[in-house]
């Protein structure tokens, strides 16, 4: 036999007392010829549950085809996935961010335990983007992501619609502006088929920014679901993972702090989802990147905001596709000298020289030029204050309020909050406080887009706030502040807020407090015991107990 001293996979496949290892391997059908290839590993996401994952089986198909053709033996394996918009307001929400911990471990165990070469991973829905990355960059073998793309959007009443519709209809529905009939008939055509949340919601700002990071490939980020063009881009994919493993370019020579702040800057440039703070800190951390949630604020401000997409704007994803897709927002960002041009990318170049390649569509309405930006700065905003010493975060996209005081009204659950708002006992002006929903308190930070989009149906989207330590959908808009830290669970200083207390918000002036002294408040925080833990055995407890702060990425490693 051959010996390629390079490759992980001698491990399993060389060597006559690895003749074990090879009889199990020709039993699912390998050959001689197959095992002196490298071995590589299909990482799917593919779940039935769901439409942003549904469709990966036919792609993983693809990617192994592209491998072959390149000269590897692919493999294929599969992991979690947890729905968002599924469990979005119930006890189930709680696992969401828990996922993005256990995909990013399997994938590092079945790849460790099978001395895999190189890694394609198949990621859609909100956490399996970053988890699927976090994996590769601990493993820092060849590797890249792929994102299964975008849903079209639905039509309702002659306009298009996604999942941020549905939710906010059910506040609608309860103020009795949208009847039974209407509602069924919007939550039968919101969905249309296969592919992740249509709007710059968490999906689609993570496959933007990690197409940016340069651990994605560009032209895949914005093809949609189902588009005649995504299988034979998922092919290309597998080729391109090939490419990797000759050049033996890895991901963590392409995870860098200034791939990191190009990412950032997209995250800043679309509107996207808060997520993006809470993943892209992750990320950094996995790959051993120096990066503070107040560097957000800093790239943010200096990064105009030029995608006018949903939640705040009026496009979805599949227009940015048609207007150019990501390369042309990484083209408007080079043209401003908003990027780090010279970061590696998984194509082997360099991210100016992919963003020099975008076809702009004649009269495109979806991105604007650096010196015509729908907003001068990004779309997401730390705060501070004496009720955040660690930070939160808030997404000003599409918001015109930049200041807010008004009364708390504390619940200690999602759950309550949401039952006291279906029953319109919030009124404008107030300050929703939803505390003991961090990563430890929740546990797993639920979002909270049944109660943000139900206060919009409501119609006190732009006269309420909200304020908490979990977080919120990427399809979230308003003056919604989310991963406040120190969580309340903690003893943060949310744990100390009364019914009645005045909040103030300042978003031009990075401020959240609490207008009560210092000493009264630490006399709070001194009465204050901490409530029984939610789960004391499983996962969601194992996770309680690991999570570090949402300020550090909330992750368990």
């Amino acid at each position: 036999m051959t010996i390629q001293s390079e490759r992980f996979s001698n491990a399993i496949t060389q060597f006559p007392d690895r003749a074990p290892a090879r009889a199990m391997l020709k039993a699912i059908g390998l050959t001689d010829e197959d095992l002196e290839k490298p071995l590589v590993a299909v990482a799917s996401t593919w779940t039935e549950v769901g439409p942003c994952n549904h469709h990966f089986r036919e792609l993983a198909v693809r990617i192994k085809e592209g491998i072959r053709s390149a000269g590897g033996t692919p493999l294929e394996f599969n992991t979690i996935a947890v729905s968002d918009g599924i469990s979005m307001g119930t006890e189930g929400m709680k696992a969401s961010l828990v996922s993005r911990e256990l995909i990013a471990d399997s994938i590092e165990l079945v790849v460790h335990g099978h001395s895999f070469d190189a890694v394609v991973a198949l990621a859609g829905c909100d956490k399996t983007i970053p988890g699927t990355v976090m994996a590769l960059a601990r493993l820092n073998r060849p590797g890249l992501m792929v994102y299964g793309g975008s849903i079209h959007p639905g039509q309702f009443e002659g306009c298009d619609v996604t999942i941020q519709d549905v939710f906010e209809a059910v506040g609608s529905h309860a103020a009795g502006t949208m009847t039974d009939a209407q509602l069924r008939d919007l939550e039968g055509r919101a969905c249309p088929g296969a592919g992740a949340c249509g709007g710059q919601f968490t999906a689609n700002t993570m496959a933007t920014a990690m197409a940016m990071l340069g651990i994605s490939p560009m032209g895949n980020a914005s093809i949609p679901a189902l588009d005649e063009d995504k299988g034979d881009a998922a092919f290309e994919a597998g080729k391109l993972v090939m490419s990797l493993w000759e050049q033996n370019i890895r991901p963590r020579d392409i995870i860098t702090r200034e791939s990191i702040e190009n990412a950032i800057a997209s995250v800043a440039a679309t509107g996207g989802s808060t997520n993006g703070v809470l993943h892209l800190l992750a990320i950094a951390r996995e790959a051993g990147v120096e990066l503070h949630i107040d560097d957000f604020n800093d790239i943010s401000a200096r990064t105009p905001m030029i995608a006018d997409m949903k939640p705040g704007g009026r496009y979805v994803a599949t227009d940015l596709h048609r207007a150019g897709g990501v390369a042309l927002v990484a083209q408007r960002l080079l043209e401003g000298s908003k990027l780090h041009e010279n970061c590696v990318t998984v194509h082997g170049n360099t991210i100016a020289e992919l963003a020099q390649r975008a076809q702009e569509t004649q009269d495109q309405k979806v991105v604007s030029t650096i010196t015509e930006p729908f907003k001068t700065s990004g779309g997401l905003v730390i705060l501070k204050g004496n009720l955040a010493p660690e930070g939160c975060v808030i997404k000003v996209a599409g918001s015109k309020q930049t200041t807010h005081r008004g009364p708390a009204r504390v619940f200690d659950s999602e759950d309550e909050a949401f039952a006291s708002i279906k029953e319109r006992q919030i009124n404008p002006g107030d300050v929703v406080i939803i505390r003991y929903e961090g990563p430890k308190g929740g546990p797993g930070m639920r979002e909270m887009l049944a109660v943000t989009g139900a206060l919009v149906g409501e119609g006190l989207g732009e006269s309420v706030a909200l304020l908490t330590d979990g977080r919120f959908s990427g399809a979230t808009r308003g003056m919604m502040i989310g991963h406040v830290a120190p969580e309340a669970a903690g003893g943060g200083p949310l744990a100390a807020l009364q019914d009645g207390d005045e909040i103030a918000i300042d978003v031009e002036a990075r401020t959240l407090d609490v207008e009560l002294s210092d000493d009264v408040l630490q006399q709070r925080l001194g009465q204050w015991q901490a409530p029984t833990p939610r789960y004391t055995t499983g996962v969601l407890a194992k996770y309680a107990r690991l999570a570090s702060s949402a300020s550090e990425g909330a992750t368990t490693g």
